[in-house]
């Protein structure tokens, strides 16, 4: 071996000829290089640019393998003792509520996490030059993880988890076409019951484990394919800066994953995992709601038909999907915003969502009755289509206010939209949570 190849060796696998223990490091070091390249531009290193969005939904993934495959050993899943297995796991096995705790903060916080990637995703670029597909694989991962949360919400069988998945399943229902055939799946007959939580236990320890870890898996294949994370496009004679992979990325990954493992275990030692009383199919609470990252679907079920209720969203996911194309501009990648005009684009958004979200269910829920204005009409139209239009409506007026008055690209007023729809649906699932007291009544919650 010539002297290049070994300095090279030493670099990266830190190891040497006929040690047993550099050995078993240059397997892992190889598991590594495995997911990850060689060598890796010096500024995605930045933690401002990614904010580890995608490394730490990565080992809150892990998080959840381990801590529930440690709650199938004292879990039963019938109708009959899951609830009391649970008891028993929290106050007979050791460690058990502690485990459990770590099982559904870490689940919560992913939502959050992989709902916060894709933004940052969006807001870099990331979908352009070629990184279409890992896109559309994104947004599957982050319905995945949706999936996840809600076969895993009724298992305590408690009056949280079995009112949670009745109003979501109900949700599924006005989903066109297909919606009641899902629901039906799911559930196993008309209601929530036994076979509904064999359904729901099975998908959530079996199917949905395997699909993600095979889609998680391609995911990270394809950003080492398509060259790493976005990054700026470098000038003409511009040369980007790269550095090993170990240890430069490694330690920052496992100084983040330490970091969130603190965080999660503090937080489970003194917040543990919610569990009501027993679940009761006579006595609903009031309200009803559905779980929370489901409680903006359940806020717009309020204003709008059930059907232009599902179609909104969508068709906005169908929008989200085709960014790749309805973006193409590949100039601006890597770049926050993609241009201080876009910055500006964002921050309007935000403020002109807080302003008119508000307002409009504010509006919806005291003075304006359009059912009522026009008794002849079909609730379709009156409470479903009109709604649904003047919301689109109201999207390409916000998009035409940035191409015209802003002086904005494309690009940039695509920014500007995007940020005013998360901004929306954050603010709808806001006031579901706590401003909808007893009937789904608004309420002042302090």
């Amino acid at each position: 071996m010539n002297e290049s190849k070994l300095i090279w060796k030493k670099r990266i696998l830190y190891t040497v000829p006929g040690d047993d223990r550099n050995r078993m490091r240059t397997v892992a070091n190889n598991l590594i290089l495995h997911i990850h390249p060689t060598k890796v531009a010096k500024p995605a290193l930045r933690f401002s640019y990614t904010w580890g969005l995608g490394g730490i939904s990565s080992v809150l993934v892990l998080f959840l393998i381990l801590t529930g495959v440690l709650l199938m050993f004292r879990y039963d899943a019938s109708v009959e003792n899951a609830y009391t297995s649970i008891q028993y796991l929290e106050t007979q096995v050791a460690f058990g509520a502690l485990v459990r705790a770590i099982h559904h903060w870490s689940a919560n916080l992913l939502v959050v996490t992989a709902f916060l990637h894709m933004i940052r995703v969006f807001l870099t670029g990331g979908f352009k030059k070629g990184r279409a597909l890992n896109w559309l694989l994104g947004l599957f991962l982050l319905v995945l993880v949706l999936a996840f949360n809600f076969t895993g919400y009724l298992l305590p069988w408690d009056q949280l988890a079995y009112w949670a998945v009745t109003v979501g399943t109900s949700l599924l229902s006005y989903v066109p076409l297909v919606g009641t055939a899902v629901s039906n799946f799911l559930l196993g007959g008309p209601e929530v019951g036994q076979t509904t939580l064999r359904n729901f236990y099975a998908i959530h320890v079996a199917v949905l484990p395997a699909i993600m870890i095979l889609a998680m898996s391609y995911h990270f294949w394809r950003v080492r394919k398509d060259g790493g994370i976005s990054q700026p496009e470098p000038g003409e004679r511009e040369r980007v800066e790269k550095v090993t992979t170990i240890p430069h990325l490694v330690q920052i990954e496992l100084a983040v994953t330490a970091v969130l493992m603190l965080v999660i275990l503090m937080w489970s030692i003194f917040v543990p995992a919610p569990l009501e009383a027993l679940a009761n199919p006579a006595h609903p609470p009031n309200p009803a709601k559905a779980a929370w990252y489901f409680m903006g679907l359940q806020e717009l079920l309020l204003h709008m038909h059930p059907l232009a209720a599902m179609l909104l969203p969508l068709t906005l996911l169908g929008g989200i999907a085709l960014l790749p194309r309805l973006d193409p501009q590949e100039d601006n990648i890597g770049h926050y915003f993609r241009s201080h005009k876009g910055r500006f684009a964002a921050v309007f958004g935000v403020l002109l969502s807080l302003l008119l979200v508000p307002l409009a269910v504010i509006l919806d829920e005291y003075w304006l009755d359009l059912p009522g204005l026009l008794p002849a009409w079909p609730t379709l139209i009156t409470s479903g289509l009109i709604p649904l239009l003047a919301t689109l409506a109201t999207f390409a007026l916000i998009y035409v206010y940035f191409r015209a008055a802003g002086k904005l690209n494309h690009s940039e007023s695509l920014v500007g939209l995007f940020v005013f729809i998360m901004t929306s649906f954050i603010v709808l699932t806001f006031i579901g949570i706590f401003f909808r007291g007893a009937n789904m009544a608004l309420v002042w919650p302090f």
